[in-house]
């Protein structure tokens, strides 16, 4: 059977944002309801830093889907015209199990990443909630940008990097958005008075303090995605509600958890709920308008899988992509 391959630009115009966090808000529920099959992804890290590569399978009983993401990340990448994410997404069809897809995974990320962020910050910011600041302006900042201004009305934004030049690119890029970005010469100045946080950076040690933030500001922590990297400080985390994608994952995978928690920062009991089971009403999610809430990203597979089964279905429909066959049926 032939194989779709869908390249980034595709990609981004078959995922619409507004589409992709309500998709998003359906595979993570599916994951509370326990209706995903989602192991722990299998990761080799290079040495000094360098990055990592990852194996993320997920299936979903519905929509029924399957399939893998291969990604390596490598944050030296920041600052460069290289995402920090490269990879494929393989989707399977549930009939056979042949081969549907073959989906940037660069593209498919940032989308999906920051539509779940947008799903966080939907679900656990205040109403009111429109002061936002984005720490690291490269890939993710864009799409994350796009995620906020879905989900509420930004009256103000400000944004820092420790590159310069990434910094300028990213205001010019958010005004032909039609959003003005204030840049700001440090972190602290653009998180001060803020009640929206993205930390988006590859920093692998603390960019956002815990004294910054003021009561009911909610924080999506998206940047770091091992144990021994973290962009909160432990008052921060200590600081904050956490809600996190997977409780599994977070306490495998999540230095800005793990460290403040062998720290004695925090307790094992620190996490709230998983944001599926906000999505399907089994936690309330914030408790007070002045309450701090925490949503640590990891990316799941399951959540791959779901902008995949989306973006190849709109593909299908529009005779998009490429065709291409691979072979898989017998003569």
């Amino acid at each position: 059977m032939p194989v779709r391959i869908i390249p980034g630009p595709e990609v981004d115009r078959l995922l619409p944002m507004p589409e992709c966090i309500d998709a998003m808000a359906d595979a993570l529920g599916a994951l509370a309801d326990g209706r995903a099959a989602l192991p722990l992804r299998t990761v080799i890290r290079f040495p000094g830093g360098q990055g990592a590569f990852a194996a993320m399978p997920a299936r979903l009983e519905r929509p029924e889907a399957f399939g893998l993401k291969a990604i390596a990340v490598w944050p030296g990448n920041e600052g460069t015209r290289w995402d920090s994410h490269q990879g494929v997404v393989l989707l399977f069809e549930p009939e056979h199990g042949t081969l549907a897809a073959i989906l940037d995974g660069s593209r498919l990320t940032a989308i999906r990443t920051a539509a779940v962020s947008g799903l966080a910050t939907r679900l656990l910011a205040t109403d009111a909630a429109g002061d936002l600041a984005i720490l690291g302006t490269g890939v993710q900042a864009r799409t994350h940008l796009a995620a906020m201004q879905t989900v509420r009305s930004l009256r103000r934004v400000r944004a820092w990097s420790r590159h310069p030049a990434s910094l300028q690119a990213f205001v010019t890029d958010a005004h032909h958005m039609g959003l003005e970005v204030e840049p700001c010469p440090s972190a602290e100045a653009a998180v001060r008075g803020a009640d929206l946080v993205c930390t988006v950076t590859a920093s692998p040690t603390p960019v956002l303090a815990g004294d910054w933030l003021a009561p009911g500001c909610h924080v999506n922590a998206v940047g770091a995605s091992l144990p021994d990297t973290r962009e909160l400080d432990s008052r921060a985390m200590a600081r904050g509600r956490l809600f996190v994608d997977r409780r599994e994952s977070a306490e495998h995978e999540a230095g800005d958890y793990l460290i403040p928690l062998a720290e004695g920062a925090i307790g094992e009991d620190h996490i709230a709920a998983e944001l599926g089971e906000v999505v399907t009403g089994r936690h309330p999610g914030r408790a007070a308008p002045d309450e701090i809430t925490i949503f640590k990203s990891l990316g799941l597979a399951v959540e791959d899988v779901a902008a995949a089964w989306l973006a190849h279905r709109r593909a299908v429909e529009q005779d998009a992509g490429l065709l291409v066959d691979l072979g898989g049926v017998r003569p």
